[in-house]
Order: structure tokens, then C-alpha cells, then sequence
């Protein structure tokens, strides 16, 4: 899409910024940076926001030959409004935009070119259409079939469809799923109970030490159930409170790495970075723990940059953040 940011609330006009944005640019930008070969598949309209899209992928390292031109619909539109230091609100455009008509076939293409070592897919692309949503699913398939690693950021987007039919997508995508990433909130949403289960809960939430022991015990119980549906891996991305790894190969059990201080400058974007910093490590054959080292580190940097991928590090800058404050690179 092309993202407009707002220097403050819409209504009251003002100046705004052009980029690109999407989930799954974002990642795929983020691991260019890093050193990796990346294959974009989606669609644009054959309009200059959609020229601004590819020329921002192609500029960034991304690979973008499997993209379809839509000459029947335009480019799709985010604006992102600034409504209070730490609150932005967020307006999607999408209903009708190319990337809503994503078809199978342009899937069928970027498979022919090469099979990807790891598939990348979000929640929100099946949010968009019945259209988008069987793309989607056409790619997991080929992935299967051709032995690519499957790696799913739930990524819900609640402007965009129903806690419901989140539900119905995503569980039957999950036994198909190796690496499954989303947080603590949006696990529900893979479950065969749907966005409304407790796992036994009853009566309101408490607070204090025992409240924090049954959100634990409830998020481990969680993350099993997926590991018996067949994911591979769950990673919980836990905002302030860094990430856990779930994995039946973890001799240990669960893995945690607290998140990487800095200073917060916009929020936007870091899960998408935490995501490409992991998957990165992931293809360098690093374990779990080196994996969640750089996916905090990636998303950290996101968190201390503006915008949604601007400030996704490149390999060479992943040991700044250990840097003291004021220190000059020469």
C-alpha cells in the first residue's frame, strides 16, 4: 500500500508524509537489509502509487518480478493519525484495491521462478477478500508441496475482519504452519475454541501475583495446544516484555528473551521487524536462542526509528544498540 502519515488529527488537515507500508514488505525489506534474497508476491494497481511500491521494494533489495499489475483497480491506502504521543490511529483504504484482488495465479508465478526456503504469510491478506484469502491459501499449499519452511504472523487486524472469521481461516491453516508468531492476545484466534477461549476460566479477572500466574499458566497451556495441532514453533511476542519461544525441541521448555531498552520513538512496524530478525537467524541455522536475540534487537531498532521499515538495521548495524548514548560511528 502507500502509507500517508498525518502530523496530527485528519480532520484538521496539515501535512502528510508518503510512503509504503504492508506487513509483508515490511519483513521482506527488513531481511534484504540483513543479507537475504527476497521474493516479493502481491499486487498493485498500474498507477503511480503502485510504481512508488515497486520502486520502493526494488530500491530496498527486494526481488519483485512475481508482481501483478492490476490495471482494473488502484493501490491501496493507509494513513496512519497521530492522536496522542503514544496513540495512532490507523485508516485502511483496501475494499477493492488491487491487493483485494490478488489472484491464485500470480501465487502460481512466484512459485515457478524458484521455491522459497521459507514462505511468509500475515493474517491480514485473507482479511482483505474471498479472492485474496484463496491466494493465500494457494501459497501455503505450494509451500507444502515443495518443502518450503511456513512461517505465519497472525497479524489481526480487527478493522479488517471479525475475531470469527479470523477464527475459521486461521485454524485451518495451522496444522500446515511451522513457525507461528502473533501475541499472547491473538493465540484465541488459532484455536479450535475460537477468540472467546478461557481455557476453563470463570467469574472476572483478578489482578496481582496469582492473576499473573494464571495469564502464564494460561498463555504455556495455549501454545501447547498449538504444538499438538502440528506448529512446528510458537513465538509470543510480548510487546515491553520481550518474546517466548515454544517448541517441542526445547530441552528446557519455553525460552524467553526480555526486550532490548531504547528509547521509544514509534511502535509502528516493530512486529514486522521482530519478525524478519527472527526468520533471518532462522536461516543462518541459528537456535532458538540466537533467533530471539535478533528478532528483539530488529525490533527494538524499529521501535527507537520512524515509520514502518525505515529504520530496519542492516546486518552490520545490529551491534549499535549496545552502543552508550553518545557515541559517534566513524
Amino acid at each position: 500500500m502507500v502509507a500517508l502519515r498525518g502530523s496530527g488529527p485528519l480532520k484538521l488537515g496539515g501535512t502528510m508524509q508518503v510512503s509504503v507500508a504492508g506487513a509483508e514488505s515490511n519483513v521482506a525489506i527488513g531481511l534484504a537489509r540483513l543479507g537475504h534474497a527476497v521474493r516479493w508476491a502481491g499486487a498493485v494497481g498500474d498507477d503511480e502509487a503502485g510504481a512508488l511500491v515497486l520502486r520502493t521494494l526494488r530500491a530496498e533489495g527486494v526481488e519483485v518480478s512475481g508482481a501483478a499489475l492490476d490495471p482494473g483497480a488502484p493501490t491501496g491506502l493507509l494513513l496512519f493519525e497521530p492522536r496522542l504521543p503514544e496513540v495512532t490511529r490507523v485508516h485502511y483504504y483496501r475494499a477493492g484495491s488491487a491487493g483485494s484482488r490478488l489472484t491464485a495465479d500470480a501465487v502460481e508465478d512466484a512459485f515457478a521462478a524458484a521455491p522459497p526456503r521459507v514462505l511468509h504469510l500475515t493474517g491480514i491478506t485473507p482479511a482483505l477478500s474471498a479472492t485474496a484469502r484463496s491466494a493465500a491459501a494457494r501459497a501455503l499449499r505450494l509451500a507444502r508441496g515443495h518443502g518450503s519452511l511456513v512461517c505465519l504472523d497472525v497479524n489481526f487486524r480487527a478493522r479488517l475482519w471479525t475475531a470469527e472469521e479470523a477464527t475459521a481461516v486461521l485454524r485451518e491453516w495451522v496444522p500446515s504452519v511451522d513457525v507461528l508468531i502473533a501475541s499472547d492476545d491473538e493465540l484465541p484466534l488459532c484455536l479450535p475454541d475460537g477468540p472467546a477461549a478461557r481455557d476453563g476460566a470463570t467469574g472476572p479477572p483478578t489482578t496481582g501475583p496469582a492473576a499473573a500466574g494464571a495469564a502464564a499458566a494460561e498463555l504455556d497451556a495455549r501454545a501447547e495446544a498449538l504444538l499438538d495441532l502440528g506448529v512446528g514453533e510458537v513465538v509470543v511476542k510480548r510487546g515491553a516484555a520481550g518474546a517466548t519461544v515454544f517448541g517441542r525441541d526445547l530441552p528446557d521448555g519455553p525460552l524467553h528473551r526480555p526486550a532490548t531498552p531504547v528509547r521509544a520513538v514509534d511502535a509502528v512496524g516493530a512486529g514486522d521487524a521482530f519478525v524478519a530478525g527472527y526468520l533471518s537467524a532462522l536461516l543462518d541455522g541459528e537456535g532458538p536462542a540466537g533467533r530471539l536475540e535478533r528478532a528483539v534487537t530488529t525490533g527494538a531498532f524499529a521501535v527507537a526509528s520512524h515509520g514502518d521499515w525505515e529504520g530496519a538495521p542492516t546486518r552490520a548495524e545490529l551491534g549499535m544498540l549496545g552502543a552508550p548514548p553518545g557515541t559517534v560511528v566513524r
